[in-house]
């Protein structure tokens, strides 16, 4: 199919890019990468009358430290730059692993961190390892700028905390110092999206107790979410085959679990229980 007319803007500064979209904010769509929404206006599940491509926008692509124990990404940051980052292997290696798997090579060269984040995806890779970092998003607009909590950005099938005139501009994520982490997903071929993904970052004392874990999982429900009651059950405790299958059985506790014609709801939650000990596994 093709999508709806629509008309078509490159601004080339960011603060041009904000003014159109506060302009036009109720009939319009931010391009970053495109390998989500231009799927979308093909199919016509958005129509919007005016796309806003941030491509031609400078300084919106980096990886770097700031400092004060984050590592900033810029919006249009890609999942292969992300991959092969020698920063993030080194001090936040949950990110390149997640974008390793994030498509295919196409994909990967051209998605966006900030596109996958704002686009919100309930089974996307990234939002889920970035809810395990307790990562934050910086969003820009006609009042200026303002950070988002991860764990309060996703607000339910491709809906987010956004606001209709921002633009989402940088992520953060902390510097690991000692915590392990690792994101694993189950897919029913290597480049589809998650029918469940577990992303993990903990920290283990060395008597092999857990005193802090994080948990971000995809695919599960409407939206990326933290399982919070499985941290609960893994905090404070020796990690045993008993801990992680407790832990497991709520994973999905309290929440709506998606069913499809990959996996019904009893399979999707076993699944995350599954995958939770998988991704602790592989993170210690």
């Amino acid at each position: 199919m093709y999508p709806s007319k629509f008309e078509y803007f490159a601004p080339e500064t960011l603060s041009e890019a904000i003014q159109l979209l506060a302009k036009n904010s109720d009939d319009a769509k931010v391009l970053a990468g495109g390998q989500s929404l231009i799927s979308f206006l093909k199919l016509r599940f958005a129509n919007p009358k005016y796309l806003i491509d941030l491509g031609r926008i400078g300084g919106l692509n980096y990886i770097r430290e700031d400092g004060s124990g984050w590592i900033v990404i810029g919006a249009l940051t890609t999942y292969a730059e992300i991959r092969d980052s020698k920063l993030l292997r080194e001090k936040c290696p949950i990110l390149p692993q997640a974008a390793s798997v994030v498509g295919d090579v196409q994909v990967r060269n051209r998605g966006t961190l900030g596109g996958a984040m704002a686009h919100a995806d309930p089974a996307g890779d990234m939002p889920a390892a970035i809810l395990a970092l307790d990562g934050e998003v910086k969003a820009a607009g006609p009042k200026g700028e303002r950070w988002i909590a991860s764990d309060g950005f996703f607000e339910g099938m491709y809906a987010t905390a956004l606001a209709p005139d921002e633009i989402l501009t940088e992520i953060r994520v902390p510097v690991l110092t000692g915590q392990k982490s690792a994101y694993l997903k189950f897919a029913r071929r290597p480049s589809d999206f998650a029918i469940v993904g577990v992303a993990v970052c903990m920290r283990m004392n060395s008597g092999g107790r857990c005193e802090q874990v994080r948990i971000g999982v995809a695919g599960a429900t409407d939206k990326p979410y933290r399982a919070k009651q499985a941290e609960e059950k893994l905090t404070g405790v020796v990690i045993t085959p008993q801990a992680l299958a407790e832990a497991g059985a709520v994973m999905t506790a309290g929440i709506e679990v998606l069913e499809n014609i990959h996996a019904n709801q009893s399979f999707r939650s076993h699944l995350a229980g599954v995958y939770l000990a998988r991704a602790i596994g592989a993170a210690r």
